[in-house]
């Protein structure tokens, strides 16, 4: 940031007053900016012993297969977020069951939250976000082709999770460490 979005001038990046991390800091009108991760949520929509995958249209992950989920919009609830990214990407008509995943990506400023929903009917098709959507049973997954390590650990969990027909909450960290120069995902 180097601009104030409220008046124009330039800010400062310093810890402010009664604070313990740096912020972007407007000298001029005292304005702190405060940035905060973003939130992705979505569903995980099963259909009897099938899950609900989209295949992206968009970046990053072009042409791979993810949840359907994006970035919560203001002025919205969870849940709401959730059915409107399954719509965008599926026209997926789904009933919410439970939040079943959570997971922070400090590394990236983001925090995936994710629904177990049931797929109401399968009217579903790909909206403007998806080149594809379809139903697959888990020995079907496309694992090398997932787009991200949320959506892989999502699935993951869900089919152990119903081999034992229990759907707790999961929470956990996939965060990007530099050791010795190279990067490595350290799962929590």
């Amino acid at each position: 940031m180097k601009f104030c979005s409220e008046c124009g001038n330039t800010v400062v990046h310093r810890i402010p007053e009664g604070d313990n991390l740096p912020r972007f800091i407007c000298e001029h009108c005292d304005i702190i900016h405060y940035q905060n991760p973003k939130l992705i949520v979505g569903c995980l929509p099963v259909w009897n012993e099938q899950v609900l995958l989209c295949k992206r249209a968009i970046e990053p992950s072009y042409g791979l297969w993810t949840l359907p989920a994006g970035f919560m919009e203001n002025q919205e609830s969870l849940e709401e977020a959730a059915l409107r990214e399954s719509r965008e990407e599926a026209n997926a008509n789904l009933d919410i069951q439970n939040i079943y995943s959570v997971i922070s990506l400090p590394h990236i400023n983001q925090i995936y939250v994710l629904y177990r929903a049931k797929l109401l009917d399968l009217d579903f098709y790909a909206g403007s976000e998806s080149l594809d959507v379809q139903l697959f049973n888990e020995a079907d997954i496309p694992w090398e082709q997932l787009a991200f390590k949320t959506i892989e650990r999502t699935l993951k969990q869900y089919f152990e999770d119903r081999t034992q027909n229990t759907f707790p909450t999961h929470t956990s960290v996939i965060s990007r460490r530099n050791r010795l120069g190279e990067k490595k995902d350290i799962i929590r």
